[in-house]
């Protein structure tokens, strides 16, 4: 059973290190657009969040199209605030997400945003990452940062 409501997480027996972060309602977006999802703390301070694009993951150059790796960074916002911070992720919402594009994913080859915490604040995250491709991360596709402002007492 996963420690985290509304999310599948528990070990990938496909990947070893490794834990999916899948919604439990298959109908929602993470589930429908980018699909099987894992992620594992790289350290106290860095995690790192997988998706395997496919080819309806591409645009017309048949490369990872850019709105499949902002939805990673965002993704990846939550999954470490909730995995490094333990954060209610689930109430949180995205205020700010800046990318800078620098390179093409490419379908077939795993996908990973890699995430650190800068600093946490009584009511925000603020988070910086890279979007990177091959087995050592030879591939960097895009950096980004992001505020994530924690969910309201009520």
């Amino acid at each position: 059973m996963s420690e985290f409501p509304r999310i599948v997480h528990e070990p990938d027996p496909d990947n070893p290190g490794w834990f999916t972060w899948n919604l439990a309602d298959d109908t929602r977006f993470n589930a429908q657009t980018m699909g099987h999802m894992l992620v594992r703390k790289d350290s106290d301070r860095l995690c790192r969040v997988r998706m395997f694009p496919e080819r309806r993951h591409t645009n017309l150059l048949d490369m990872v199209h850019g709105a499949i790796s902002l939805a990673l960074m965002d993704v990846a916002l939550f999954a470490s605030m909730r995995l490094l911070l333990n954060a209610d992720a689930g109430g949180s919402v995205t205020l700010e997400l800046s990318s800078q594009f620098i390179g093409a994913g490419k379908p077939g080859v795993p996908l990973d945003a890699v995430v650190e915490v800068l600093r946490e604040t009584k009511r925000l995250v603020f988070l910086r990452g890279t979007v990177v491709q091959g087995d050592n991360d030879e591939v960097l596709v895009a950096s980004f940062s992001g505020i994530v402002r924690k969910p309201s007492v009520r």
